[in-house]
Parts: structure tokens; sequence; C-alpha cells
């Protein structure tokens, strides 16, 4: 059975079967799984500037890969990724990985400079920093072509899930066997759908530009800042068009491993929903390229489509206060100083 085969089998394993065990154990796990090299080439220091060096384009990456994992060790990393996200973010990841075959047809085979395969559905990377242990701060990252996701946990579980990049490309797949199959399809419709409820008058307060950007504004940068742009203020929506917002913020929250969604969900109801703002640039027309953002006091939400004939789909969630968990490490490390 090939590596692709044999990744696709045990990915659909894991589908089927629940967490069992705290993050820290499934880490540990997975650690325990790899040899001497791979654990060295696996493991950093918490405080490394590894962590935050995060990025969704192929390029050059440590960490390890399921290029180098035999079987056991191929189980034990999806294990822990099962257990940090949600089923539905699973199944997008999935499908993303795989979209690496379509573009590796697509694109007859590109290498990069190094001559190794610069489209690869196994090329996905593992990290993890610091001692998992229970009672300790530890993180961990899954990253690869249009996949960046970014774990801070500690008592068995996430406390921080930020950055959380997903994208598709091809957004939506024109031609061969699967025709018509878009990852990000949700992410889509629902964008289309909260800008298409508004209003005239509504539209011109929450579209801040006619031509979108070529790409998120926050891109990989370590430090996401609020965004100049701010759009309309969920109070100033309509009942019906605030249930249109909420099943589009929900759609990202719902990505995240169940017990942190709810904390996430209820911190920003904490800040209050009326202080969310919704923004749309671009063109309203499907196929055209288009951008949207929902932002708050902490949480920034962007979506953007203009690359590659506005058919290449970027999606990131990031917390303006706590990304990669560096408020909750701050109170943390402020308290054991005193």
């Amino acid at each position: 059975m090939s590596k692709k085969y044999l990744l696709a089998y045990t990915l659909c394993l894991f589908f089927l079967k629940g967490q069992a065990q705290e993050l820290h154990q499934l880490a540990n796990d997975f650690l325990s799984s790899l040899s001497k090299e791979l654990r060295e080439q696996t493991l950093y220091e918490l405080t490394s500037d590894e962590r935050k060096s995060f990025f969704y384009t192929p390029v050059y990456r440590k960490g390890t890969t399921f290029n180098q994992y035999n079987e056991a060790q191929t189980k034990a990393a999806l294990a822990l990724l099962k257990a940090s996200i949600s089923t539905e973010a699973y199944e997008k990841t999935k499908a993303i990985m795989d979209l690496e075959n379509i573009l590796i047809v697509l694109e007859n085979n590109p290498k990069m400079p190094d001559g190794t395969a610069k489209r690869d559905p196994l090329n996905y990377h593992f990290w993890i920093f610091g001692d998992p242990a229970e009672e300790q701060f530890w993180g961990w990252r899954f990253e690869g072509h249009h996949i960046s996701l970014n774990f801070l946990a500690s008592e068995g579980a996430l406390v921080s899930s930020t950055p959380f990049f997903l994208g598709s490309n091809p957004g939506r797949v024109l031609e061969g066997k699967r025709k018509g199959h878009e990852v990000l399809k949700k992410e889509t419709d629902l964008g289309y759908a909260m800008v298409n409820a508004l209003d005239p008058e509504q539209l011109k307060v929450a579209r801040f530009s006619e031509t979108a950007p070529a790409d998120m504004f926050t891109s990989n940068h370590s430090k996401a800042e609020k965004l100049a742009h701010t759009g309309i203020k969920y109070s100033d929506l309509t009942k019906d068009q605030q249930k249109t917002f909420w099943n589009l913020l929900q759609l990202y929250l719902d990505n995240y491993e169940e017990k942190f969604s709810e904390k996430f969900k209820a911190k920003i109801e904490k800040e209050g929903i009326d202080e969310l703002y919704f923004a749309w640039a671009g063109s309203l027309e499907r196929g055209q390229g288009h951008y949207y953002s929902i932002q708050g006091p902490t949480l920034l939400i962007e979506y953007d489509n203009t690359q590659n004939n506005n058919n290449h789909v970027h999606t990131v969630v990031r917390d303006l206060e706590n990304d990669f968990g560096d408020d909750i490490l701050q109170q943390h490390y402020d308290h054991d100083h005193r």
C-alpha cells in the first residue's frame, strides 16, 4: 500500500473515532513513536522563534512530515490532529491536502528550487513546542500548503487555537472527475449571503472598496493588528441579517475542538456581539474577486478570493489579544515572576 493511500485510510479511521485521551497524552504518544532523529526535528522550545514562523504557501519548512512517518507514527500524529479540531475542520483539512493531487496534474508536477515536489499531499508538517506535560504550557502546529493550525495547551486542553488558516486551490475544481467540488463552499456561500442581504444604504457602509485585496491583510504576520476598515456593525443589522451574520461567524468558530469553541464563543459574547463588524471588498457577482472580514475588539476573521482568476480561497481566524496564546502566556509568566 502506497503512503498516499495509507494516509487516506488512516484519516478515515480517525474520522470514525472520538477523542479518547487528553492532548498532552496524545502529544507524548506521538513523540514516543518517533525515532531519536525525527524527535529532534519535531521538538522545539516553547520560546523558540519557530513557533510563530507560520505560513501557508509551498515554502521550505522545518518540523517533520508524513513522508517521514511509518504507519504507527502517522496514526499517532493524526490522533493529535483529530483531537485538536472539530470533525468539520478535520474533513476540510483532509480535502485541502487531497487538492495537492489535483494541482500535481494541473501544474505538470512542479518542483521546488531544491528539486523536491512542490505539490505533495504528504508534505504536511508537525511541530511540538515545549514539554507536553499536563501541568505545563506547551504548543504544537500542523502546517503545509493552505493549512496552518497553531495551538497552545495546558491542563490537557487547548487554551489558544489561532492563527487558524485554511485555504483552497482551486477554490472550485473546474474539470475532471471532481468537477464542481469546493472545499470551502460554505465560507464562500455564506459570505455572499451576508453581503447580498444588505440594502443599498447598508452596502455603502459595509463595502470599503470595489476592488478586493490581493490577499488577506494580516498575511502571515506573527502579530495581527486591527484592520483599518470597519464595515457595518452587527447592531445596525435587521434581525434576519443578524441571523445570517451569526451563521457566518458560527461557521468559522465550529472549526474548533468543541470545548475550545465554547470558550471562544463565550469570550466573543462577553465582549459584545454588537461590537462585531462585517466588511466587504470587491465584486458582488460570483466568479469575481471578493473579500470579507468580521472583526471586533479581539476577533478577526478574513476571507479572500482573488488569485488564479478568482478561484483561490484564503481564510484565517486571528485573536487580536491571544494569537499563539501570547496573552495567556504573558499572564502566566507575570504571575510566576511575582
